[in-house]
């Protein structure tokens, strides 16, 4: 965290936040996204066949100008048309062979698109579920549509785009070194309110507790497993919120687990929906009141790579096509995430692709000397480009080891923004090994886990 954002004063920290809410409105709520809002709330319920021919438009639009503008694709072989828009699609995609993450990380700029000034574009890094750090390049009108798949979901909740809502982001919000409350800070443009999840020691989750139950708030986003957290304390203590004084807890960033919804229904006193998404902007699932996740038609396409297969389900790694986003196509690409698509239409009545579980993002908490639980560490792997891979592994009580599989480059220098990153989120009092490695093993489901803990903690 920035030394001079640690040495202001609580009133001035919350005026950083606020000039960071009015850059983050612009980014996300361009002039287009209204319109866009508009046109995903008029077709969400279209029948399915039309959102297959608005599928194959989009492919075909997306493939023609890959090929004539993206240096990487430029030898994709041309698309099949077929009078079935569906099968068009089947067609067209299974001529092209899936795109690992590796090759895009090798050569991230043979992706951008060469028509497409650098003005007119926003980078981003993400590191995934693996702990890879990726840059990505996307237009504002992508950034759009992403934030209409997000507020369909929420309008049909209830809420409303300037209602005051409370936020727990995996970023640092309050300096690590504060003892005392509040643990929060306020982004007056945005009516937001964002609690740190680095500070939830049992002798600090009261002042949470009390915040919750004053904090001016319409709907609460964050990690499932910061807001489990919370929500035991809120349990724990006899101090649930109000039921209906919250419209809705949205997660997002993990998976919810059964007992994380349990938990923060309960303590929350709304419903939880959840978001499935990615950094890359090449995917969108949002969950109806009956807990399904439906892809929005309008953002993607998602294959599924059969591993197992039921007459209810079929489950594998997905296989993402982005349908926007000129600057950075993501075609056929294999984003690293398990999930069951089921073969039934989604008893809610919304048409098309239906997802009854994602897998691909279940993480352990790392326990802190003080006592704090903290999931969801993989931003302390962002823009250290030169990490390829990585692992958070807790042995015990305040020691961490951190297997990296890392390039040449990596050297002292990453070695040194590695540690500080880690001790921005968790305290320099803890211990840090971090050793490189040429691999690291996979899960049985093929992928592997960002943070294993080898402690025993209550976390249900």
């Amino acid at each position: 965290m920035n030394p001079l954002y640690n040495a202001m004063p609580v009133f001035a920290q919350n005026w950083a936040w606020t000039l960071a809410g009015l850059r983050r409105s612009r980014s996300l709520y361009p002039r287009v996204f209204q319109r866009t809002l508009e046109e995903y709330e008029r077709t969400v319920n279209e029948p399915i066949e039309v959102h297959h021919a608005r599928q194959w438009k989009m492919l075909k639009h997306l493939i023609e100008r890959a090929r004539t503008h993206v240096p990487y694709y430029r030898f994709l072989p041309p698309v099949e048309e077929r009078s079935d828009p569906y099968e068009s699609i089947q067609r067209t995609l299974a001529n092209i062979p899936p795109l690992e993450k590796s090759v895009y990380r090798a050569r991230p700029r043979d992706f951008r698109a060469d028509d497409i000034p650098g003005v007119r574009l926003t980078e981003y890094s993400t590191s995934g579920t693996t702990g890879t750090p990726l840059p990505v390049w996307i237009t504002s009108e992508r950034m759009a549509e992403y934030a209409a798949a997000c507020w369909r979901m929420y309008r049909q909740a209830g809420v409303d785009l300037r209602d005051p809502w409370i936020q727990f982001p995996g970023r640092p919000i309050v300096p690590y070194g504060q003892k005392r409350p509040p643990f929060y800070r306020v982004d007056a443009h945005e009516r937001r309110t964002l609690f740190s999840i680095f500070h939830m020691s049992p002798a600090n989750l009261p002042s949470y507790v009390d915040a919750l139950h004053t904090v001016p708030a319409s709907y609460v986003q964050g990690y499932p497993s910061a807001l489990h957290l919370v929500g035991r304390a809120l349990l724990e203590c006899g101090r649930p919120l109000p039921v209906g004084r919250l419209k809705a807890v949205f997660t997002s960033s993990e998976s919810l687990l059964a007992y994380h919804r349990e938990t923060i229904e309960k303590a929350f006193g709304a419903p939880v929906r959840d978001h499935y998404a990615a950094t890359e902007k090449v995917v969108s699932m949002t969950s109806c009141p009956l807990n399904r996740l439906h892809l929005d038609m309008e953002f993607g396409i998602v294959e599924v790579e059969p591993a197992e297969e039921t007459d209810e389900y079929v489950r594998g790694q997905l296989v993402v096509t982005g349908l926007g986003n000129p600057a950075t196509p993501f075609i056929r690409y294999r984003i690293g995430d398990v999930g069951a698509r089921a073969k039934k239409p989604c008893e809610c009545g919304r048409p098309g692709d239906v997802f009854l579980d994602l897998d691909g993002r279940i993480e352990d908490y790392v326990l802190t000397r003080d006592g704090r639980l903290v999931g969801r560490l993989d931003h302390v792997f962002k823009e250290i480009y030169e990490i390829e891979e990585a692992q958070i592994i807790q042995h015990e009580d305040g020691r961490l080891e951190i297997a990296v599989v890392a390039a040449p480059e990596f050297g002292d220098t990453g070695h040194r923004r590695l540690l500080k990153a880690v001790h921005s989120r968790l305290g320099a009092d803890m211990s840090v090994d971090i050793r490189r490695v040429p691999s690291i093993p996979r899960e049985p489901n093929g992928k592997f886990r960002a943070v294993i803990s080898k402690i025993e903690k209550a976390q249900a």
